[in-house]
This record gives structure tokens, C-alpha cells and sequence, in this order.
């Protein structure tokens, strides 16, 4: 069990996909596939739909929230976030989404991409399953 900070409420298991780099929603994601498109993201060509995006935080354009909402709408979106420090983008996006969400984990050890994780919003925990 690692705790963190509570952000989005809700409760939600997946594989995760870490990235090093922040991200940007907003020309960085394509909302109808769910694909990372930044050509200079370490994560370009990766799908990020139904995954639990864990990333250090958000970047760009406050439009990003609606690229999130957009990407829940065409069920494209991540399961859950995690963010190391969460900016009102994301924040935002997630909120308006029903995506659960959290940051500042205690501990970031065991997450590494592939690993099966369920994060809860509610209590502000992610359960390395």
C-alpha cells in the first residue's frame, strides 16, 4: 500500500504506464485513439487508453482538461492517474472526467510500467496488486 494525496474520487485497477516526462494533453494525445502523438515524448506511438498513467505532472495548454474530458467521452481515456505533482490541468480534467486520481506517492519504487495497480481516489492509496 502506498499512500498519497487524494485528488479525483473514485477507485479504479489497471496496468500502469510510466513516464518520465510530463505530458501534454493538448496536441500530445490524440483524444479519438487514446495514443501518445508527441513525437518528442518518450512515450509517442503508446496507447494510453484503459492504462494507469502514472507521469510527473501535466504541461501545455489549460485546453488539456477538455482533451481529457473529450478522451472519457470517447472512452479512450486512462483507467486512473497518478501524477508525482499535479497541476490544475490534469487535476481539472480528471475531476470534470470521473478519473480517479492521486499524487505525491510515498513511495514510486514499485511503479514501474506493466505493473498491476488499483488506485483509490477516495482514500488517497495505490495497491500494488
Amino acid at each position: 500500500m502506498i499512500k498519497c494525496k487524494n485528488i479525483a474520487k473514485g477507485k479504479a485497477q489497471g496496468e500502469l504506464i510510466v513516464s518520465s516526462e510530463p505530458i501534454s494533453f493538448l496536441g500530445g494525445v490524440d483524444p479519438e485513439t487514446g495514443e501518445v502523438i508527441d513525437p518528442n515524448h518518450e512515450l509517442k506511438g503508446e496507447i494510453i487508453k484503459d492504462k494507469i498513467l502514472f507521469i510527473p505532472g501535466g504541461k501545455g495548454s489549460t485546453v488539456g482538461s477538455y482533451v481529457i474530458f473529450q478522451m472519457k467521452k470517447n472512452n479512450t481515456a486512462p483507467k486512473a492517474i497518478i501524477c508525482i505533482k499535479a497541476e490544475p490541468i490534469i487535476v481539472t480534467g480528471a475531476i470534470m472526467s470521473n478519473i480517479p486520481m492521486v499524487d505525491s506517492p510515498e513511495d514510486i519504487e514499485p511503479l514501474t510500467t506493466g505493473t498491476m495497480v488499483e488506485v483509490d481516489g477516495d482514500e488517497g492509496i495505490i495497491n500494488v496488486l
